[in-house]
């Protein structure tokens, strides 16, 4: 095999080791490629899909191409998407795999993954958005160890329609998760930096104005003025939730040398759009830190990302993770809901909830959550906030939009995200979260 350095995916990029694959069974266009980048673990093989049938510019034919991977073997993987060269591009029509499991050898049935069409991602006009390196995508769908994967896009009926160009299939394997012996610490303590603990509503004011006050001694207090912090905290002191327990981007394994090194961020926190992944409810808790890397991988080495587009995510045992990097009481922009990640936050519940009602426990942490963050910036969860777009295929850009403080990803956006059965439940968790302010 030949070892080159790969050009422009993600930060690894400069120092990822592009190699053919030598596979077993299953004849494609092109050959596959394995990313990999030295100390980070984990890796991406990308494999070419190829048309079959007719020509999309060849109606008298029929019907758009469609466009398939064979069935064949590869190195082991958890979670697989689908790719194509032109973020602009929609995907119209449906993508479905199929996967054979590690160890026992058996297929899957036939499975949908999402074609979200750019409703994720960093906003128009900004530095991430005009990289150049961002890509069309599907969501990723965790399957679980798997070593065989057969796959198939089959455009809409009707007339003919082409089928984006560059269209690939990523299949991410997470890697063994760094902080796994961290974890399992004597006596079942969490090792520094893997955990933030929770806070009592007095101790989080407390903490807030100290570090408020800090970086005004470090002259770096752009993004929270001290003496505002304090006036707030004094007068409002009940509306700021509970810190909840945080596992950070070190809990959950995150390679910090895979995303871009500084910090983006806006001038405050209005809103919390909420999503579902879409990745599936196959996997455990006890998985959801693989299903975690899995998911940065493929935003930041696939999809051409500076990072995970989430800012916080929670999992279906209502474990709520730190997301993208820049420190979890700031306002960091993330790249979550197109045309709204300018001051306000994603939270992304690990899972698909279009027919599945989402857990309790994962509904209770959105609350916990939002009553403690959206309170560091005197947000009322039950009230409404106006933010412009910066131009989605909902709003045009510009447009002044009110929504909930807690919302959900369609209302930004023409999307089913975060799913009719989580969405559903938003109304609970804003009660839930208003009364962990103490607004009753």
């Amino acid at each position: 095999m030949r070892g080159f350095l790969a050009s422009s995916i993600g930060v690894a990029a400069s120092a990822a080791l592009v190699l053919p694959l030598s596979l077993s069974s299953g004849a494609i266009a092109a050959p596959p490629r394995l990313i990999q980048a030295p100390g980070v673990p984990g890796s991406t093989q990308s494999l070419p899909l190829t048309a079959v049938g007719p020509t999309p510019s060849d109606r008298s034919r029929g019907p758009a191409a469609e466009q398939r991977l064979p069935e064949q073997d590869v190195r082991p993987f958890s979670l697989i998407g689908v790719v194509w060269d032109d973020v602009h591009a929609e995907l119209h029509g449906s993508v479905q795999v199929r996967t054979r499991a590690v160890g026992t050898g058996a297929w899957s049935a036939w499975q949908d993954v999402e074609t979200h069409n750019d409703d994720h991602g960093a906003d128009p006009g900004t530095a991430e958005g005009e990289s150049g390196k961002v890509r069309g995508a599907t969501a990723p769908l965790w399957v679980g160890a798997s070593d065989g994967v057969e796959v198939r896009v089959r455009p809409e009926t009707g007339e003919p329609v082409a089928l984006p160009e560059g269209m690939r299939v990523e299949l991410v394997d997470p890697g063994e998760d760094p902080a796994a012996s961290d974890r399992a610490a004597p006596g079942g303590s969490s090792a520094a930096g893997t955990v933030l603990p929770a806070l009592t509503a007095e101790e989080t004011v407390a903490q807030v104005r100290a570090q408020a006050q800090a970086e005004v001694d470090a002259g770096t207090a752009d993004a929270i003025d001290a003496a505002e912090v304090d006036a707030a905290g004094a007068a409002a002191k009940p509306f700021i939730g509970p810190r909840p327990r945080i596992i950070t981007r070190k809990g959950w394994g995150a390679s910090e040398s895979l995303r871009e090194k500084t910090f983006v961020y806006t001038k405050t926190v209005k809103a919390a759009f909420v999503h579902h992944s879409a990745t599936g409810n196959s996997y455990t808790c006890k998985q959801a830190p693989s299903v975690l890397r899995s998911i940065y991988r493929y935003h930041v080495v696939s999809s051409g990302w500076r990072d995970f587009g989430y800012n916080f995510a929670v999992d279906k045992c209502g474990n709520i993770y730190e997301g993208r990097a820049g420190g979890v009481t700031r306002a960091v922009l993330g790249a979550h809901t197109l045309g709204f990640n300018t001051n306000s936050m994603g939270v992304a519940v690990l899972g698909t909830y279009s027919r599945s009602t989402p857990p309790v426990a994962a509904v209770a942490a959105i609350a916990r959550l939002t009553a403690w963050k959206i309170g560091l910036f005197k947000g009322n969860p039950k009230g409404k906030v106006t933010l412009t777009s910066g131009g989605s295929g909902k709003y045009k850009k510009g447009k002044k939009v009110s929504f909930n403080v807690i919302s959900g990803h369609r209302d930004g956006f023409l999307t089913e995200c975060p799913g009719a059965r989580l969405y559903s439940k938003l109304g609970t968790a804003r009660s839930a979260s208003a009364k962990l302010q103490g607004r009753g």
